[in-house]
């Protein structure tokens, strides 16, 4: 086979790979929210315990990243300070532990593809708080789009037939702490040049986590679950919970250092839209026209915010490829006018 060949050989196999890597992710986090629905819902598994369940979650990752930092020592662990740790890492950790605790109670009170609708609202609040902290510019045009995206909520949450105000409330509460812990992981670790990856993200979030979660779960669930003397903890359902949980801080660290965070964003869109049609055919939740109307306005405002990204991205790409060239035409000049000046000098002597 001819170069050529060869080329689009390799080209072939990258796109295969991306594409397996978003098709990991996609079953993954589907999984993880359909489990946690069914064991949440007061109609299913009957197990409405959203702290207790994450806090499953956080002992279990910490455990595995211990383990695979302690004694496999499959990753080195990032070099911080107890400065750092206390400054920067904690305050994630309780941004992260109120972002799931708030995320998995909104499963009791909504259905899944409402749910999938109000996450929609996430590039919205994750601009506003860049704007507030200062870690983004305000543009007429996004925030235009943003408004665009707000409306579109605002329709399908209209036409929700199964509408529960606390439940929104909860979840719109779980997408405020979540764009507040993404601007912060900007501010707090990637500014300073600490970069965690999803193994060592969990070896340092999920302890704190779990001592913040542990804080209303005392005060709210411990005393309902001490009363509960028939629960027996089902080993089954918690444990393949958890590793799905655990296999998809993974398969996040594979998506993202494998393609990129807006591959991520552009499959998050594609599996939202597979929830909500999984929602509605197997579940059997009420899916109206009017909730369709409004989350396809939402959609097509959050296509549109990812394709700005996009364009933004490869004008950064081509500006950095333009410097570098301007760097080696320097360099290649500066060794011709070397060049000239010596033979000019050997023709002299």
């Amino acid at each position: 086979m001819g170069k050529g060949g060869a080329l689009s050989d390799v080209v072939v196999k990258k796109i295969i790979l991306s594409y397996t890597y978003v098709a990991i992710w996609i079953f993954l986090s589907f999984t993880v929210i359909v489990y946690n629905k069914y064991i949440l819902d007061r109609k299913l598994y009957n197990w409405p315990f959203p702290i207790s369940l994450t806090m499953i979650h956080m002992a279990f990752c910490s455990s595995l990243a211990i383990i695979a930092v302690r004694v496999f020592k499959l990753v080195e662990p990032a070099a911080l300070s107890r400065r750092v740790y206390l400054t920067s890492v904690v305050p994630i950790g309780a941004l992260y532990s109120l972002s799931l605790w708030l995320s998995n109670s909104a499963y009791i009170y909504l259905s899944v593809s409402f749910i999938q609708m109000l996450k929609a609202l996430m590039p919205v609040a994750v601009y506003s708080i860049g704007i507030l902290f200062k870690k983004d510019s305000y543009k007429s045009n996004t925030m235009l789009n943003m408004l665009a995206i707000s409306i579109g909520v605002a329709i399908a949450a209209y036409g929700e037939a199964q509408y529960d105000s606390w439940g929104v409330f909860l979840q719109l509460g779980a997408v405020v702490f979540e764009a507040t812990r993404l601007v912060m992981i900007q501010i707090l670790l990637t500014s300073k040049g600490i970069n965690l990856n999803p193994i060592t993200s969990l070896y340092y979030v999920a302890p704190s986590c779990f001592v913040f979660l542990s804080i209303p779960w005392i005060l709210v669930e411990y005393p309902i679950l001490k009363q509960k003397s028939g629960f027996h903890f089902d080993f089954v359902i918690f444990g393949t919970n958890s590793i799905c949980a655990f296999a998809l801080n993974l398969a996040v660290f594979l998506l993202v250092g494998k393609t990129s965070a807006l591959t991520m964003n552009v499959a998050g869109v594609v599996k939202d839209w597979l929830l909500i049609a999984f929602s509605w055919s197997v579940i059997k939740d009420t899916v109206t026209p009017v909730n369709l109307i409004g989350y396809g306005l939402a959609f097509l405002g959050v296509a549109y915010y990812n394709h700005l990204k996009l364009q933004a991205l490869k004008a950064k790409e081509a500006q950095k490829k333009a410097q570098s060239a301007d760097e080696e035409a320097g360099k290649l000049l500066e060794e011709r006018e070397g060049d000239g000046n010596g033979r000019k000098g050997d023709s002299q002597s």
